[in-house]
This record gives C-alpha cells, structure tokens and sequence, in this order.
C-alpha cells in the first residue's frame, strides 16, 4: 500500500467510527452530537478520497468545500454538493449556544434532525467509499 493508500485509510477508518459514534448518540437521546458528527465523519471520508488522490495537506472543515475538490478528480461528487451544504449546517450550531439565535443546541436539534443528518452521511460515505473502494477498513 502506497503512502496515499495508508493515509486515506487512517482517515476513511475515523470517519467510519465517527459514523458509529453517531449512531449511537442519537439512539442514546444526543441529537445535536449525532448531528455534529455526521458532519465531521462526512469531512473525513472526503478528506480520505483526496488524501488517495495524492492531496496534502487536506486543509478545512467545510464539506461543501471538500466535495467541490473531489469533484475536480470525480464528476460524480457533484450529486452529493447539495447533500454536504446540509451537513454544514450541523458544524458549529450543534455544539455552541452562541451558534443558535436562541436556547441550546440539546434544545434545539431533535432525533428527526439526527435521522436525516445520518441519511445524508449515508449518501457521503456511500460514493467515496466507491470511489475509493479498496481501501474500505
């Protein structure tokens, strides 16, 4: 395995723990964490594909951003553009007070905004990890 192979793997590997850590936060009644980490797994698994790619460094936080690179190397990236601008939204309010106009991220993510935010995660982690298939932990 080439060294853009093993760093993809370190990433793709945390993304998909993240996506678990998810799961297991909604089910555990934590929407707003589940939220946030549907959105840093989806960072992940992006930064896992350009990672393969031969990218370094694989700078930023923003999916939307992300999926615009990759899509440079995989036109098919641009079906889940709309999908990753959804997934910002959950970056900063889900954890900040300060990030809301009103009350607390627990107040006001629900586990319907959980549900959905790990359908769209679905939908991320499902291309590149056909895009970049054998490197699936």
């Amino acid at each position: 395995m080439n060294n853009n192979d093993l760093e993809a793997t370190r990433w793709l590997e945390q993304s998909k723990h993240d996506a678990r850590a998810a799961d297991v936060n909604r089910r555990e009644g934590y929407p707003e964490i589940a939220c946030f980490l549907t959105q840093q797994a989806a960072e992940k698994a992006l930064k896992a594909f350009l990672y393969q790619q031969g990218e370094r460094p694989v700078i930023g936080h923003s999916v939307y951003l992300l999926c615009t690179k990759c899509q440079t190397y995989k036109e098919q990236f641009s079906s889940i553009l709309d999908t990753c601008k959804e997934l910002d939204r959950y970056y900063i309010p889900t954890r900040y007070p300060n990030g809301l106009p009103g009350g607390i991220p627990h107040d006001v993510f629900t586990d319907a905004h959980a549900r959905e935010a790990l359908k769209m995660l679905e939908r991320v982690m499902g291309l590149v990890s056909k895009s970049i298939g054998k490197l699936e932990a």
